[in-house]
């Protein structure tokens, strides 16, 4: 038994949900969002919350159970509340600006690195050493900044590089002389 699964998922005032031709789709204050449904699990559209119960006793629904629960709680947070990442980048020289659907950054390459902003997530730069994503969908909003992250991962003798906030970097002691 999924102890993630069994609670169904509440539908807060002022978001919709609805169910039909194998499509979920919520729609609240910050937007709509859609999403596929599987086959190995049933929901369930009753009054103000969203139940979801494996359609059959196999290891296979089993394991979908607790996880199509989740997605379908993260529909409904993001399109109340949304999600958002923040990243903290450290070096000298190393800096982030938010120009328009651009995001520049400069992390001691030769050249800056200039990443287009998806469609539906906002990016802001309060200073030069913060990046702020916020969005409703919470698996853009993670492989953005997951993109972001990839391009100077942070490295362990002197912690420079782009880190998730309330991330600890392990660092390691230098060289002995």
């Amino acid at each position: 038994m999924s102890r993630i699964g069994k609670k169904p998922v509440a539908i807060p005032s002022g978001v919709t949900a609805n169910i039909d031709n194998g499509m979920l789709s919520v729609k609240g204050p910050k937007g709509t969002l859609t999403m596929g449904l599987s086959d190995l699990v049933e929901y369930k559209l009753e009054g103000e919350e969203i139940s979801i119960t494996p359609a059959n006793d196999t290891k296979a629904a089993r394991s979908h159970w607790g996880m199509q629960r989740t997605l379908v709680s993260n529909l409904v947070e993001g399109v109340t509340d949304g999600f958002s990442k923040v990243l903290e980048i450290t070096g000298v020289g190393y800096r982030a600006n938010s120009q328009g659907k651009t995001l520049k950054l400069q992390l001691g390459y030769s050249h800056d690195v200039d990443l287009q902003i998806p469609e539906g997530l906002e990016v802001k730069t309060p200073d030069q050493t913060t990046v702020e994503i916020s969005g409703i969908d919470k698996q853009a909003v993670g492989q953005f900044a997951a993109e972001i992250r990839r391009w100077r991962k942070p490295e362990p003798y002197k912690g420079k590089g782009i880190k998730y906030r309330g991330e600890y970097i392990f660092r390691k002691e230098g060289k002995k002389k």
